[in-house]
């Protein structure tokens, strides 16, 4: 699903409330979960032991850490929203609420729910809250649920003439 395109901050304001997309799926390998392990010293066997994860685990097989899902929302992002002018940049300034209601497991796809709750001048930026929702597919239930806030800074004006 393309991204929803706006103008620039003042037109987002339009959407509060609002669901504004919904991301495509994105698949969630072994491997990418092997790379999540070592690049965050997190190697527990319910992620990484296929075969003891298939006799031990109540879920069968190997799962995502929960903080891979939460760590991909920067990315799906992406596929759910562009500002075309007046951002310089948008930063992840942190979370209100986070849940991980179900697991992923290796070789599922997800995909994100992106709903804007508020956005409010921050001084010299803008705050955006989205409520997130990532799925999985086939699955009843989500595997992430966050209140996200991202901070979008506008771009310097250009110097007096």
């Amino acid at each position: 699903m393309p991204p929803l395109v706006i103008e620039n901050l003042d037109s987002l304001k339009n959407f509060v409330g609002l669901e504004i997309a919904t991301t495509d799926w994105f698949e969630i390998t072994q491997d990418r979960i092997q790379q999540f392990a070592e690049a965050t010293e997190d190697r527990q066997w319910i992620h990484l032991d296929r075969d003891l994860a298939a006799e031990e685990s109540p879920y069968g097989r190997t799962i995502a850490h929960g903080f891979l899902t939460l760590s991909l929302l920067s990315h799906l992002s992406k596929q759910a929203l562009h500002i075309q002018n007046g951002v310089r940049m948008a930063v992840n300034y942190g979370l209100n609420r986070v849940r991980f209601p179900s697991p992923v497991h290796a070789g599922s796809k997800i995909r994100a729910r992106f709903t804007l709750q508020s956005l409010k001048d921050a001084g010299n930026s803008s705050e955006a809250v989205f409520a997130v929702v990532v799925e999985t597919e086939n699955q009843i239930k989500p595997c992430c649920v966050a209140e996200w806030v991202v901070r979008y800074y506008a771009q310097n004006p250009p110097p007096p003439a």
